[in-house]
């Protein structure tokens, strides 16, 4: 098993941390997890990536050539990095900020309103917590535990229990 993951949007979206703890919630399961990262020189606003590869064996290339599956978390991540993803793999898309019309014969499209949802929980910084749920949903390998635990060891304690439901409510929507 090897999964190549990218998940993308703009500069203060958490994508990083959604990787990062996507990346060691791998290893808690018992895999093989290399993550890095990417976004410009602005804090805010410019694109941002975050890529994890997972699997049961040796990683031997530390970065995502082919994404089996793409977390899109804005219209421009899709259009800088749609071009990376495999045919047929999936794309886990927020369909309030990213436009998936043409793509649906291409692509298995799941469909996460996670800006809506975090805004409706109370606090829109949650929305990669949604799609970090989505995400975990779809790689059968890490466990919804493994996924809780490594949530519990990034997030400060003052959060802890609102980015567990938002890990919950995106897991829901799989």
């Amino acid at each position: 098993m090897r999964r190549e993951i990218r998940i993308a949007g703009t500069g203060g979206m958490g994508v990083v941390l959604a990787g990062v703890i996507m990346g060691n919630a791998a290893v808690i399961a018992g895999l093989n997890a290399v993550q890095s990262q990417s976004y410009g020189s602005e804090a805010r606003g410019t694109a941002a990536k975050s890529e994890i590869i997972v699997s049961d064996g040796d990683i031997h290339y530390p970065k995502v050539r082919k994404s089996d599956i793409f977390v899109v978390m804005s219209q421009k991540a899709l259009e800088m990095y749609l071009q990376d993803a495999k045919e047929n793999s999936v794309l886990i898309v927020d369909p309030d900020l990213v436009d998936t019309s043409e793509l649906e014969s291409r692509f298995e499209i799941v469909k996460v309103p996670a800006m809506k949802t975090a805004d409706e929980m109370g606090l829109r910084l949650i929305s990669n917590m949604i799609m970090l749920g989505a995400l975990g949903k779809k790689i059968e390998e890490i466990t919804p535990e493994a996924l809780e635990k490594a949530v519990t060891q990034s997030v400060p304690e003052k959060y802890l229990e609102l980015n567990l439901k938002a890990v919950k409510a995106g897991a829901d929507y799989v």
